[in-house]
């Protein structure tokens, strides 16, 4: 094995920039991807959620990063620091990305984000100043340990790349699953075009429609109106119980933090903590359809209020009964067939920032005010016939996703144990 700094690998190490944002040139019609440090930690980037002008690029130092650049998280909040991805297309990226082309002739792009993905902590040790950021002096100076031939490093990649191609896959197959579960849920329950007795579209073949004064528009005649929490059953507080049996805390779970939802719906890892509860708690485990919400936490640009659905098979991606956290709270419903109902109108609400306006603050924590929110906030309740059927479409598809999700767990667990080993020389490839 090698060891070579970065700088002597790479053709280019350079920092970004971020245009005035006083200067509406800048960014007004921007066609150019321009990315922040919050998107990395992803293998690939395709696209930004913001984009530049071309007069931003004419103007300012900025320079365009090529295909398969790596980028470095120099700076951010929690662990975003250290993060590094791949960038897939023509882009910019902000001062706070280290980006690096690397001599094709001398390594492979895919074998030194791997490295550098076991080097996490090592990257973020180099990080200094009051707010403990990274520099690219030090970034040009990390040492690569990777083999001589570039054949083997690819090898090596190539192994490590199969796994994560799985798990790419994998959620490309169950964003194509949601979106069809979203668009009917749209079709049916916001355009009102469900199946009526004749089985054609409700609305637009004359179904009757009723004005309705709470809401302020016209709904299907025969549906209920009133809050959410004439949906809901009971809670099931949240606990934290104890890191290591003691006393009478012998129950062994899982514990759900409002940091594992994302995960929970595919969108990042579960990692929830075991904990030991007291025996006489176990009515707070969670069974299928009931419904995590994360009640304290969010940011001020994330409110509070996500939300996960519990399933059979998201069940089963634990090892241990599961609970959820007291920054959580979990609620059960009084009647199943509405959980997918029930978790798209709080979605829809959450996505829309309706949430922002039901939180307080203690202690400088924002507080989701689950019940003056639950009990004021009006929807419509299609009949149990609709909702039954609605979950008859859905349900499967939530199985086949939680299905893939676990798989992925799986997948991620063996590519993490595999890659210190293929990095060290450990183990090799023939």
């Amino acid at each position: 094995m090698l060891s070579k700094s970065i700088s002597s690998l790479a053709k280019r190490v350079s920092s970004g920039l971020t245009p005035l944002r006083s200067n509406p040139e800048f960014w007004l019609a921007g066609t150019i991807p321009w990315l922040k440090t919050e998107q990395l930690g992803e293998k690939f980037i395709y696209s930004t959620t913001e984009k530049i002008s071309k007069i931003a690029l004419k103007k300012t130092s900025i320079k365009i990063c090529r295909p398969n650049t790596l980028t470095i998280a120099m700076y951010g909040e929690g662990k975003t620091r250290g993060n590094v991805s791949i960038i897939k297309s023509e882009m910019a990226t902000n001062q706070a990305c280290c980006n690096i082309e690397l001599d094709p002739e001398l390594a492979d792009f895919e074998y030194v984000y791997y490295f550098l993905k076991t080097q996490y902590n090592e990257l973020r040790s180099l990080s200094s100043g009051v707010r403990k950021n990274l520099n690219s002096e030090d970034i040009k100076n990390f040492v690569i340990r990777l083999p001589q031939e570039l054949k083997d490093q690819r090898k090596v990649a190539a192994v490590l790349s199969a796994l994560d191609a799985k798990i790419d896959c994998n959620n490309r197959i169950n964003a194509e699953l949601e979106a069809m579960a979203k668009a009917l849920y749209d079709y049916w329950f916001v355009q009102f075009e469900f199946p009526d007795a004749n089985g054609k579209p409700y609305k637009s073949s004359g179904g009757k429609m009723v004005y309705n004064d709470m809401l302020g528009r016209e709904i299907p005649q025969g549906w209920v109106v009133g809050a959410l929490s004439d949906w809901i059953a009971k809670d099931k507080t949240g606990d934290w119980g104890k890191d290591m049996a003691e006393g009478n805390y012998t129950l062994s779970v899982d514990c759900i933090r409002g940091t594992d939802i994302n995960g929970l719906n595919g969108k990042g890892a579960v990692a929830a903590p075991t904990r030991f509860i007291l025996e006489k708690n176990k009515g707070k485990i969670l069974a299928p359809f009931d419904l995590v919400i994360e009640i304290s936490g969010g940011s001020p640009t994330q409110s509070t209020g996500r939300l996960a659905l519990m399933t059979s098979e998201s069940i089963k991606r634990f090892s241990r009964p599961v609970i959820c956290s007291n920054f959580c709270k979990a609620i059960s419903l009084k009647n199943s067939p509405y959980a997918f109902n029930f978790a798209y109108l709080w979605k829809s609400a959450y996505e829309n920032k309706v949430l922002f306006g039901w939180e307080g603050k203690t202690s400088g924590i924002k507080n989701l005010l689950f019940e003056a929110f639950t009990t004021k906030y009006v929807v419509c309740m299609p009949s149990q016939h609709l909702a039954q059927g609605f979950f008859d479409f859905v349900c499967p598809i939530e199985d086949m996703k939680q299905k893939r999700l676990k798989e992925n767990d799986e997948l991620a667990l063996l590519r993490d144990w595999l890659l210190p080993l293929l990095m060290n020389g450990q183990v090799t490839v023939a």
